[in-house]
């Protein structure tokens, strides 16, 4: 496993999934506050989600960085890379919007206490974050602590695909807000 091309490729992901949303914020009113006929959420509450996600997705992988970063003294990390294979398609489901049912916790839910340029900042400083773990576990020592997922029975999966978890999460919902966006349109030229 070229551990610093998997490292390479999740920044890749992180950017353009991250830059994708981060163009959400600037879209018009209607399209922001707009309740889908499914009385799902609006793009703005979506944005929320993100958030409030990431949010949480982000303590795990922090407590995940801090492990992988203790093991390292104690186990064999070049061991742990030769026998690594990254499974893409194991995580394929998770980026699709309604692949299968995901039954989120309530403190994930959007509840409108934040306001856009407050949700915008704070999914930037995540993007950082994010990139700021990789670049402590620049040497593939996020393969060195496994947490589990029990998303679409991921099972245990290690920093790096926590991180690329986020990213897929993200991805996901902005399907979402893309088909929010369409039915917007549509109504406006009704």
């Amino acid at each position: 496993m070229d551990i610093f091309r998997l490292i390479q490729d999740i920044k890749t992901h992180l950017k353009l999934n991250f830059d994708e949303v981060d163009r959400w914020f600037e879209k018009d009113k209607n399209i922001l506050n707009d309740q889908p006929l499914n009385k799902g959420w609006t793009v703005q509450q979506i944005l929320e989600h993100i958030y409030l996600t990431n949010f949480y997705l982000l303590i795990l992988i922090e407590k995940g960085t801090k492990k992988a970063m203790r093991n390292y003294k104690d186990l064999d990390l070049q061991s742990e890379i030769k026998n690594y294979s990254f499974n893409k398609e194991h995580f394929g489901r998770v980026g699709e919007y309604g692949a299968f049912e995901w039954i989120r916790p309530e403190h994930m839910e959007p509840k409108g206490e934040l306001n856009l340029p407050e949700i915008r900042r704070l999914i930037s400083q995540q993007y950082h974050q994010c990139l700021d773990y990789l670049d402590l576990m620049k040497n593939g020592e996020g393969l060195l602590c496994k947490t589990t997922m029990t998303v679409d029975g991921l099972g245990k999966i290690n920093v790096y695909e926590y991180i690329y978890f986020l990213s897929l999460h993200a991805r996901r919902h902005i399907t979402q807000m893309k088909n929010n966006e369409l039915e917007t349109i549509k109504k406006l030229k009704q």
